[in-house]
């Protein structure tokens, strides 16, 4: 193919486009962890990007003028009566083999270099499973892979066409046909089962008696945190009663909303079974927690359940990793905004006497100016039963 048509060539187009955006997917990434961008790194991005353009064309060129110097010496060879000098198959067989080589050094500098990037040691019960999937998924996808580009090039260097080997036609071998199905199909089935039970296991929100319910609540650009007071249980809630100071809409009209606790930390206990009741006042959030392996979207109108099992507090944690400032915490992993870096919330998992204790000194939501607003200010408004339980809280 001329060097005219390579630069027309459609396939040319779509792996510049690739290029493209693979090179601005790396240096937004680079740029994620800022909060800020300056002038001064959007016009080095912008350097960078033209960098990596100009570069992928360069090899294109390079390549196309050597195809074209091959095809030029093949010719003159020709028209001088000389045997052709290019054994294309020797040419195309050795390629692949190089190519085998680099994917391989390339398979291994992922695992070694990227593979210490993946998520830290599991915190919750449910947390261990997932991560036991995933291994076992990613080492039998991992053998397949490996054994089938190591035939695959390998076959092509080993019996590429000579002068004094033809190939043998081949047109249908019914025991080749069942191995190749009837092996991935049941490698298959195994591990969509296994993913399947354990994916149901882990998804089952129902409450049950002993969860801790805890409301999170997304909106531009916090979580807000509500926690039940000593009957247990969270008041009712209705986007029509948020005000400036009723900012989740808590509905006093349910006697469960008095007592509901205001945090500004999520503590909870470890071994416990936690259900995080996840809500969203304006966009799209997603409650994120890397260590217990949670995350699942805040949808606005639509309340969203998690449930799981801390299995490591915070002070254990410190002394695995050495980090006397190390504190769990939940994200937002969802791009809502221009504040989205700053959607973030410290998560404390202590013992159990040390929750009851950190419970004794919250607030109730009902502060006295919302009192005010709502008129329950005098004292004959609340029978006996909510004053008793307003006065634990305070």
């Amino acid at each position: 193919m001329g060097f005219k048509n390579f630069i027309n060539s459609k396939k040319l187009a779509a792996l510049t486009a690739v290029m493209m955006l693979g090179g601005t997917n790396l240096l937004m990434a680079q740029t994620a962890a800022s909060s800020e961008i300056t002038d001064e790194q959007k016009s080095q991005a912008l350097t960078n990007a033209g960098y990596y353009v100009l570069l992928f064309l360069l090899i294109c060129l390079v390549v196309a003028i050597v195809g074209r110097i091959l095809k030029v010496y093949e010719l003159t060879n020709n028209l001088q009566g000389k045997k052709a000098g290019t054994n294309y198959n020797k040419v195309m067989g050795t390629l692949f083999l190089i190519f085998l080589a680099f994917g391989l050094v390339g398979a291994y500098w992922s695992f070694t270099v990227q593979g210490s990037m993946t998520l830290p040691e599991a915190a919750s019960k449910h947390g261990v499973q997932i991560d036991h999937m995933f291994t076992t998924t990613t080492v039998f996808t991992m053998f397949v892979f490996f054994v089938t580009q190591i035939l695959l090039f390998g076959f092509a260097f080993l019996y590429k066409s000579t002068a004094k080997r033809k190939a043998h036609f081949l047109p249908h071998n019914n025991t080749i046909e069942k191995v190749w199905t009837i092996v991935p199909a049941v490698v298959l089935t195994v591990l969509v089962v296994f993913g399947f039970t354990t994916w149901r296991s882990v998804m089952n929100s129902a409450e049950v008696k002993g969860d801790i319910n805890i409301d999170i609540t997304g909106h531009q650009f916090a979580w807000e945190l509500r926690y039940p007071g000593k009957d247990g249980k969270l008041g009712t809630k209705n986007y029509t009663l948020v005000t400036g100071l009723n900012n989740l809409g808590i509905d006093y009209k349910d006697k469960n909303s008095f007592d509901d606790l205001k945090a500004d930390t999520l503590v909870i206990p470890v071994n416990k079974s936690i259900r995080l009741n996840i809500l969203a006042q304006d966009v799209i959030h997603s409650v994120y927690m890397p260590y217990f392996r949670v995350q699942l979207n805040a949808v606005p109108g639509l309340p969203t359940f998690f449930k799981f099992v801390p299995t490591i507090t915070t002070a254990q944690m410190r002394e695995k990793l050495n980090d006397q400032t190390f504190e769990y915490k939940v994200y937002c992993a969802k791009i809502c905004g221009g504040g989205h870096y700053n959607m973030q919330k410290i998560i404390r998992v202590v013992s159990d006497a040390e929750y009851q204790q950190w419970l004794t000194t919250l607030k109730p939501y009902l502060s006295d100016p919302l009192k005010k607003e709502l008129k329950l200010a005098d004292a004959g408004q609340q029978n006996s039963e909510v004053k008793n339980r307003l006065a634990l809280n305070n």
